[in-house]
């Protein structure tokens, strides 16, 4: 069953962010953990993990 990856909030205040890079590409297996994605803020540049196991089937938002 496919999972959408939604960009967390960095802080509480949080109302934007930008994708500013997929680590992995279509076709990869990720596992919890693995970091697939880079985020930024007027604030932070944060990691986004794998929250569960699987295959990347798409990548619908480009960075």
């Amino acid at each position: 069953m496919p999972i959408n990856i939604t960009m967390p909030a960095l802080s509480p205040t949080m109302e934007e962010g930008n994708l500013a890079k997929w680590l992995v590409k279509e076709g990869d297996k990720v596992s919890p953990g693995d970091v697939i994605a880079e985020i930024e803020t007027d604030k932070a540049t944060m990691e986004v993990e794998a929250v569960d196991e699987g295959t990347v089937a798409k990548l619908v938002v480009p960075a």
